[in-house]
């Protein structure tokens, strides 16, 4: 698929778009997507039940139009999932957040009628679940085990150490060239560098688990590859983990070995989970992130100019444009609950479409333009909302502010080495990004 290509086929009631050119030269959209999606929105009736996996419109940068569509027309929906099922999708940023609140709602993927997006992802979430597929007060507990690691303060001491990373990544990829893969040279290095710090993980077996997380999140990826792959990288784990017990260190691992209530099989799942979305959601925000600046020169430069605070901003608005979580948010009633105008029965599954909601024109106007001067890009839902949200925004966020403007600032020529066409989305994988992202300076 090329950046901006759509699926050859289109379901019943989806607004088919062609590849088109771009509507203007990158150097004059002031933040909009040179591929503008704003005519597609609109084309053909709202279908009774949406597809899942919608095909993608004309920006990359966008969330399926059907979905925006659905958030302006009929916000809460059927949406037909990979095994003949349906659930209820909701897109409205105001009914996501009540539903991602409310102890109603499960996250718990062993109920009857969680909805599972693929079945490698029923895999994935339901053979050795991890805590973030677990209800209050089991989730709660192990939670707890992990918060002071991610608390802002904690996080902030790091940022000298994240700060002398990013520039020796950036002294290594410019060293005697003058081309890269930005992704395999700088985006994905640095925040899996910093995890395997945190947890005490060797980085030197980045290969190994960055092969088997790629398995795990890969959407056409079958059960036994999911749950092959899933093994394990728990196996290795729980070596790891009874390591430590003999010889502790200063990382996570170590930490959480020291308790007496966890065993090495409890310990390994929650060092899954980190490793995982510690490395892969940061790297793939950092590489989309940059290409979305280097499309929009005037935001590109407000970037640059941008001093320590307005830099935090305008991470968030990043944050906010660009949503990499593109699948949904699942979850099922545990009892009757209306939102909105609906009423989701006890035993229902949910997808909340956070990419939806963050372009929400009730809460952002004008939301389909990236503006890293917006007021209140901070309310995104990007991180989740609820008990279980992302338990490390405060160490992404402060990846994403040292990454961004260390790359702008020492690398002023920094531009797209390939056509724009030819950039590889990850529309295959459960966390959105850019498979490569070949650059020039």
């Amino acid at each position: 698929m090329t950046a901006a290509g759509p699926s050859p086929a289109s379901p019943a009631g989806t607004p088919t778009t062609a590849h088109p050119e771009p509507s203007s030269d990158p150097g004059t959209s002031g933040g909009a997507c040179p591929y503008s999606a704003h005519a597609e929105t609109s084309a053909a009736p709202l279908p009774e039940t949406l597809p899942n996996a919608a095909p993608r419109g004309a920006c990359p940068f966008d969330p399926p139009p059907v979905y925006q569509q659905a958030r302006r027309e009929q916000p809460v929906i059927r949406t037909k999932l990979w095994d003949g099922s349906s659930c209820w999708m909701v897109t409205r940023h105001d009914d996501i957040r009540r539903t991602l609140r409310d102890d109603r709602f499960s996250s718990d993927s062993n109920r009857p009628g969680f909805p599972f997006l693929t079945a490698g992802r029923k895999a994935l979430t339901t053979d050795n679940p991890t805590f973030i597929r677990m209800d209050d007060p089991e989730h709660a507990r192990l939670r707890r085990m992990l918060t002071a690691d991610f608390m802002i303060r904690k996080v902030e001491s790091m940022r000298p150490q994240v700060q002398e990373l990013a520039d020796d990544l950036l002294d290594a990829m410019v060293k005697g060239r003058q081309e890269a893969d930005f992704v395999a040279d700088f985006a994905l290095p640095l925040p899996s560098v910093v995890i395997c710090l945190l947890l005490g993980v060797p980085y030197s077996e980045h290969d190994f688990f960055q092969r088997c997380s790629s398995i795990m999140l890969r959407t056409e990826s079958t059960p036994a590859q999911v749950t092959a792959a899933q093994d394990e990288l728990h196996a290795y784990m729980a070596e790891l983990t009874r390591t430590k017990r003999r010889n502790p260190d200063d990382g996570i691992l170590s930490r959480l070995a020291e308790r007496d209530e966890l065993s090495d099989d409890d310990i390994s799942r929650m060092g899954r989970l980190l490793l995982v979305a510690g490395h892969e959601t940061t790297a793939n925000m950092t590489a989309l992130s940059t290409l979305a600046l280097l499309r929009n020169p005037r935001e590109l430069e407000r970037m640059r100019a941008a001093g320590p605070e307005e830099a935090k901003a305008a991470v968030e608005e990043l944050l906010r444009y660009l949503t990499i979580i593109q699948s949904g948010v699942s979850r099922v009633a545990t009892e009757d609950v209306a939102v909105g105008d609906t009423v989701i029965r006890k035993g229902e599954g949910v997808l909340c479409m956070i990419n939806a909601a963050n372009r929400d024109e009730d809460v952002f106007p004008d939301a389909d333009r990236l503006d890293l001067a917006r007021p209140g890009s901070r309310r995104h839902l990007a991180f989740g909302f609820g008990v279980h949200q992302c338990l490390g925004q405060p160490l992404a966020r402060l990846e994403l502010q040292v990454a961004l403007t260390t790359v702008l600032r020492r690398l002023p020529d920094l531009r797209l080495a390939i056509p724009f066409e030819d950039v590889r989305f990850r529309t295959d994988m459960l966390i959105y990004g850019v498979h490569s992202l070949p650059v020039a300076w």
